[in-house]
C-alpha cells in the first residue's frame, strides 16, 4: 500500500494482518500497555462506495458486511467485537468514561448514549473506537496511571479544544499528568485539501487569539481559507501540557489518499467510515 505523505517522518507505520492493512504509531507502542490501530479501506468485505473495510452501520452499508469487518479488526486485538465500545459523534467535546458495562456498545449492542466524541477508560481489555472520514483522531495513553483515551475532533471539536478537554478529563478521572502522557494525532485531512469559509475562519480567529495566523492561509477563492487541523491540534495539546517528545503527528492526509482511506471531501459524502481503535492491556 503506497501512501502519499505530506512530510517525511517516522511517526506512523503501515502494518498488515492477513488481508488487512492498517496504520500504527510507534510512540504509542513503546508504552508497552496498549494495542491500537487506524484502519484503511483495505481488508474488508464491503462493496461499492463502501469498499472494502467500512466500519460504520449508519452509512447505508449492509449490516452483515460491517459485522464481518468489525470481526476482522477485533481479531487483530486477539478479541471479539463484544469488547469494542464506540462513540456517538455529534461534533461535541463531551467525554464518556467507559467500563466493562459498556462492552459491545455500537457493534454487538445498541448504544444507550448520545453526543459523545471522546472516550476514556482504565479498564483492561476495553477497545475504544471512534469513526472518521477526514476529521482528526486523537489518541491518549497514560502509562503511569494505566489509562487511555480516544477522541474525534473535526473543526468544531478542534475550535473548542477537544484535545485539552481530553487531557483535563483524564487528569480529573485518573490523576493523569500531561507531561507523562503519550499522544498521537491520526490521519485526517491536510491543510492543502481543507478549504473553509469565513464563518469557520472567524471561529478560529476568536478561539486561537495570537495563533490563528499559523492555522489559516488564503484560499484559492475570495472568502475562502485553507485550515490546518494538524497544527491546531498540535498547539492545543502542547498548550495543555503534552511535551513535544511525547506527541506523534500524522503525515497522512485522508483526502490525498482517498483510494486507500475514506474521505468525505474527496468522495462528496459517498463513502464508508474509517475507525481508530485503542485497547488498554495492563498485563
Amino acid at each position: 500500500m503506497e501512501l502519499i505523505r505530506k512530510r517525511v517522518n517516522d511517526h506512523m507505520k503501515v502494518n498488515q494482518y492477513r488481508q488487512i492493512k492498517y496504520l500504527t504509531f510507534p510512540l504509542l507502542e513503546q508504552a508497552g500497555m496498549v494495542r491500537h490501530l487506524f484502519s484503511t479501506r483495505i481488508g474488508g468485505i464491503s462493496e461499492g462506495i463502501y469498499a472494502s473495510m467500512n466500519l460504520s452501520y449508519s452509512r447505508g452499508d449492509e449490516k452483515k458486511a460491517v459485522d464481518e469487518n468489525f470481526r476482522r479488526i477485533a481479531e487483530i486485538f486477539e478479541a471479539t467485537p463484544d469488547r469494542i465500545v464506540c462513540s456517538k459523534q455529534t461534533h461535541t467535546t463531551n467525554i464518556r468514561r467507559v467500563t466493562e458495562q459498556d462492552w459491545g456498545k455500537g457493534v454487538t449492542r445498541q448504544l444507550d448514549y448520545d453526543d459523545v466524541d471522546g472516550l476514556i477508560t482504565d479498564v483492561e481489555g476495553t477497545i475504544l473506537c471512534t469513526s472518521f472520514a477526514d476529521c482528526v483522531p486523537l489518541y491518549f495513553v497514560d502509562p503511569v496511571h494505566c489509562a487511555i483515551g480516544l477522541a474525534h475532533s473535526g473543526w468544531r471539536g478542534t475550535v473548542n479544544h477537544m484535545g485539552a478537554v481530553m487531557v483535563t478529563a483524564m487528569q480529573e478521572t485518573f490523576g493523569s499528568k500531561p507531561e507523562e502522557m503519550l499522544v498521537a494525532i491520526g490521519p485526517s485531512i491536510c491543510q492543502d485539501c481543507y478549504e473553509v469559509g469565513e464563518e469557520v475562519a472567524e471561529n478560529f480567529r476568536e478561539n486561537f487569539p495570537g495563533e490563528w495566523k499559523y492555522l489559516l492561509k488564503e484560499g484559492k477563492a475570495e472568502g475562502k481559507y485553507q485550515l490546518d487541523l494538524w497544527e491546531a491540534n498540535r498547539r492545543i495539546l502542547l498548550n495543555a501540557g503534552i511535551v513535544p517528545e511525547h506527541l506523534a503527528i500524522t503525515d497522512v492526509c485522508t483526502c490525498c489518499n482517498s483510494s486507500v482511506l475514506f474521505s468525505h471531501r474527496a468522495s462528496n459524502g459517498k463513502r464508508g467510515n474509517l475507525a481508530a481503535f485503542l485497547e488498554l492491556r495492563k498485563s
